[in-house]
């Protein structure tokens, strides 16, 4: 593979410059270095590839290489002797030096224009994340540079310690007997209106009264709660022979990227008990998951008390790419899989967030929303002060502490319209199951 020998060329590179003289070492890295980022660029890997700053006369001895390298690998390199400033680095990075870049015309020429932009006074985080994108940079590496140069930050750096979702009922004997009894599932506090329920130890579902919540039960139910499993035939069969409503029946497929099924719990939420299977859209994901057999087939031995090892909380958009931009850039999470018209970002270790195009998933997008979504965070004052002074999304209550001071929490709104929670537990005899499995990590 072209990346995999720009790296061994570059290694042996390095090897040999620990043999010469200092200043053959650091020519023949600078050559070792410009080959490498020549073929990423070659590769699209990368539309620019800048080098280390040099001085003047170090370019000098290594101009007429840098061109033999680019027309080796059909790119192209400039000469720059007055890098673009952005809040990616730090400004004097380069001050006195020149880097070559290594381009393509078009990459060079989109170069050029965000320069003149920052020249002519525009120069904030938009310009800094367009340099990131013309280097190549995923938005979470992005974020990290900038966070390095600015007073810029994202949940992440304030300590995601899981993810929750919140469900609103009717009747909650009913729900909380089929999560508890029918699904095997934990109930780690029940506040008597509110009851959380475990599905991993950084993923939880909360049933609340909704007579007492947030959100009212005859509002949209416009979301979908994947439980992973690897067991699917089995819990399939099991909820069947239970008389548990089935909207979308198990049809696997070999060469799927997932299979699954749809249940519906006792008051419409759809349950969809899903399993990620070794394919080139789930690369990402899978290493993340726990290690497990990926072929479902049902045997005698398999228990519903033993659960799922991850949740997907899929939520419906009207605007695909401003949810994207969302998750992103203001809450810092990782893409890791992308089906198209729908992606998932990873929010702990097993709990992950699904936004899907709302003209193609199982719900529309509804301007009403009968779930929110909470975040336990480490750092709960630090994010509060931060969105408070930076505003990454309207609040839309702030900070307070919930009833017999049980926990603290404020409530911001998303580009969809979901309401997201941040929350953090406070030490209280309700809590003691839930303080305790937060303890573990």
């Amino acid at each position: 593979m072209p990346m995999k020998n720009a790296l061994v060329v570059l290694l042996l590179l390095f090897f040999l410059a620990s043999c010469g003289s200092q200043g053959n070492k650091n020519q023949v890295i600078h050559i070792g270095q410009m080959k490498a980022f020549a073929e990423m660029v070659a590769a699209d890997v990368k539309p620019l590839a800048l080098s280390e700053p040099m001085n003047p006369a170090e370019v000098d001895a290594l101009w007429e290489t840098a061109q033999e390298i680019a027309q080796e690998r059909g790119v192209e390199v400039f000469r720059e002797n007055e890098l673009i400033q952005t809040q990616l680095f730090p400004t004097d990075i380069a001050k006195g030096m020149e880097v070559l870049i290594f381009h393509k015309p078009k990459a060079l020429r989109a170069y050029r224009t965000l320069k003149n932009t920052v020249r002519g006074g525009q120069n904030g985080e938009a310009e800094a994340r367009a340099f990131g994108r013309l280097l190549g940079y995923p938005p979470h590496y992005i974020n990290k540079l900038m966070a390095k140069q600015t007073d810029f930050r994202t949940l992440i750096d304030f300590g995601i310690q899981g993810i929750n979702i919140f469900l609103y009922y009717k009747d909650m004997d009913r729900a909380k007997a089929f999560y508890q009894e029918t699904l095997g599932l934990q109930i780690i506090s029940d506040y008597g209106f509110a009851a959380t329920v475990k599905v991993t130890d950084d993923s939880w579902l909360t049933l609340v009264d909704a007579n007492l919540g947030r959100h009212k039960a005859d509002e949209p139910k416009t979301v979908a709660i994947a439980l992973l499993t690897n067991h699917l035939s089995e819990w399939y069969a099991y909820l069947q022979k239970e008389g548990i409503p089935i909207k979308y029946e198990y049809k696997p497929k070999e060469n799927n990227a997932h299979d699954g099924f749809v249940a519906i719990d006792p008051e419409g939420y759809l349950l969809e008990f899903e399993m990620f299977k070794q394919h080139p859209e789930n690369e990402k994901l899978m290493p993340l998951l726990p290690r497990y057999d990926a072929t479902s087939g049902a045997t005698d031995r398999w228990s519903k008390d033993e659960g799922f090892y991850g949740t997907v909380f899929w939520l419906y958009y009207e605007d695909m790419q401003e949810a994207e931009q969302f998750l992103e850039e203001k809450m810092g999470l990782k893409q890791i899989v992308d089906q198209g018209w729908a992606k998932v970002y990873q929010v702990s270790k097993t709990g992950f967030i699904g936004p899907v195009d709302g003209r193609r998933g199982m719900h529309p997008f509804t301007e009403k929303k009968g779930t929110s979504i909470s975040f336990l965070v480490e750092d709960l004052e630090g994010w509060y002060n931060y969105v408070q002074t930076h505003q990454p999304f309207p609040i839309l209550q702030e900070m307070y502490t919930g009833k017999g001071d049980r926990y603290k929490a404020f409530v911001g709104i998303d580009p969809g319209k979901y309401y997201f929670e941040f929350n953090r537990f406070l030490n209280h005899p309700d809590n003691e199951r839930i303080l305790e499995i937060l303890k573990k990590d």
